[in-house]
């Protein structure tokens, strides 16, 4: 999923730059770039539709509003590990919400501290 994920902005910026040089925009291509976005996301929202129950959904949505890439990485990872097996049945809230914290907790923990000397 992240592998088409860099494809994809891989000949958007391709496709930037080509448009920088040669000073005009190719509609065609940007059609193609849009719809294989949007498929991507539709494919995305699927697999997240079978494997979070109704209220895990409204979670993911709710952090949406206040973090997008933090509900961006979240969605990432869950559908990973759909693909990998991990997971077994429907994501609950609450398993969600230890996912979260288990987030959280690795992010507090790579934090930088400087000594003066």
């Amino acid at each position: 999923m992240s592998d088409e994920l860099d494809e994809i902005r891989k000949k958007r910026m391709q496709e930037l730059q080509n448009k920088n040089d040669a000073g005009q925009v190719d509609p065609e291509a940007l059609r193609e770039q849009e719809e294989a976005q949007r498929r991507l996301e539709e494919r995305k929202q699927a697999i997240l539709r079978t494997i979070l129950s109704d209220e895990a959904k409204q979670r993911l949505a709710n952090i949406k509003l206040v973090k997008p890439e933090m509900a961006a990485n979240i969605e990432n990872q869950l559908i990973q590990m759909s693909q990998m097996g991990r997971i077994s049945g429907r994501i609950s809230e609450q398993q969600l919400l230890r996912l979260l914290r288990q987030l959280q907790d690795n992010k507090r923990d790579s934090s930088i501290t400087f000594k003066r000397v």
